[in-house]
């Protein structure tokens, strides 16, 4: 029988709620295709800035996306190893 830590579960709740917004899927679906800049998202999804960056935000703390800057602007990517190992980490713990 497996047993899971507390800690697991608390970020396999992280990586679900992340993951539980149609907002949030959405831009997940975008930063797989590349890095992104907060503009070119926020024009493809036609979402006010602040708006956008709670969704991003609510990703980082889950590990699934990081970002970094570059002068003014700040890009996003997707982290695939974070989000293919807390997927199979959520559902094998469960």
């Amino acid at each position: 029988m497996m047993t899971t830590t507390l800690p697991e579960i608390t970020q396999a709740a992280r990586v679900f709620h992340a993951l539980s917004d149609e907002t949030r899927l959405e831009i997940v679906r975008l930063l797989s295709h590349g890095e992104r800049c907060v503009c070119e998202l926020q024009q493809v999804l036609e979402a006010a800035q602040s708006r956008l960056s709670f969704h991003l935000k609510t990703l980082k703390d889950a590990g699934l996306v990081s970002d970094r800057r570059d002068g003014r602007w700040v890009y996003y990517a997707l982290n695939r190893d974070a989000l293919a190992g807390s997927c199979a980490q959520a559902c094998c713990s469960i």
